[in-house]
């Protein structure tokens, strides 16, 4: 399909993933990859979008190998840059990990919408303009995302199908939730500083209902990348959150093993739903609280402690004796 009358920031950030392609994206941010981890990109197709994933493997490993995984993605406004030093921490343990972005973040493609009507409802191919919905906060696009990476893992020759975990920060703690929740192949699960886990208050606000009844009708747009939604980095969709609760579908998994880390001073309260969905859950499970870190601090100074306990957790359930 023709592209055409793009604004300048997706032109923008279309040399930027060019540019990407070229380089190698764990060096440009200033992390050496180990000596003994390979690192490479594949693409990954989520609804028909183009998601770029990086992989990360201990270099001793032989193709024939039949590795444990780990798939991990960032939370609100987040990039998968910023995950390569655990990854490649992963990989030097032992396992196989996936790093990606979803759709319309960071290095993957961007959902697109006509910009006018189609020239006929039975064509199947035609030019046209379109606009991309880029960076965005969309939890059931988000956890689509979550689920096609799980997919496309199940066509890897190097990796141990039985043994697949999941690696969720922030509100990718809660879309790594909703992936176990919907996909009963998820053996072990890490949410740290977990994020949101019931979306129906936050899609049911008199706010919330007018900007759908706008949007359905055609008089509100998408928005614009990145707008600042209470000091987050992305407006949300809300009129998708209603049906995003993975705090009522983690049932359907339960005997996934749970280990969710919270920080002690976190700022956006969501510590009593993540404790009450620990509470509830019957399968394995372990809680840790972090004392005297708040949510950002699961990056700095509590990294190392947040990063073994994923490792300690998927060492335990995720290796064959």
């Amino acid at each position: 399909m023709k592209i055409v009358g793009f604004l300048c920031r997706v032109v923008a950030a279309s040399l930027l993933i060019t540019w990407l392609m070229l380089h190698s994206a764990v060096a440009q941010q200033g992390f050496n990859l180990p000596d003994d981890v390979t690192e490479r990109t594949v693409d990954i197709y989520s609804e028909g979008t183009r998601l770029t994933a990086h992989i990360f493997t201990p270099k001793s490993a032989d193709r024939n190998d039949s590795l444990p995984v780990i798939i991990m993605a960032q939370g609100w406004g987040g990039a998968q840059t910023s995950l390569f030093r655990d990854a490649a921490e992963f990989a030097q343990a032992g396992f196989y990990v996936t790093t990606f972005d979803f759709r319309g973040w960071g290095e993957s493609d961007s959902r697109v919408v006509l910009t006018q009507a189609m020239p006929s409802n039975t064509s199947l191919k035609f030019t046209a303009e379109v606009q991309a919905i880029r960076e965005v906060m969309d939890p059931l696009d988000m956890g689509m995302d979550w689920l096609n990476v799980l997919h496309w893992i199940h066509g890897e020759r190097q990796v141990d199908t039985d043994n697949i975990g999941i690696w969720g920060s922030s509100m990718a703690g809660g879309f790594a939730i909703y992936a176990a929740a919907n996909d009963l192949r998820v053996k072990a699960v890490h949410s740290q500083v977990t994020g949101t886990l019931n979306g129906r208050d936050m899609g049911r606000t008199t706010v919330a209902f007018e900007e759908s009844t706008r949007r359905a009708r055609g008089e509100l747009t998408y928005p614009e990348p990145r707008v600042d939604w209470n000091g987050l980095s992305g407006y949300p969709i809300f009129a998708r959150f209603p049906a995003y609760v993975p705090a009522d579908m983690l049932d359907a998994n339960d005997s996934v093993a749970l280990q969710i880390v919270l920080a002690e001073k976190e700022e956006y309260g969501t510590n009593p739903g993540a404790m009450a969905l620990y509470e509830s859950h019957n399968g394995p499970k372990n809680l840790q609280i972090i004392p005297e870190i708040g949510h950002y601090g699961i990056y700095t100074t509590a990294r190392s402690h947040a990063h073994g306990l994923a490792e300690a957790w998927f060492n335990r359930h995720l290796k064959r004796p």
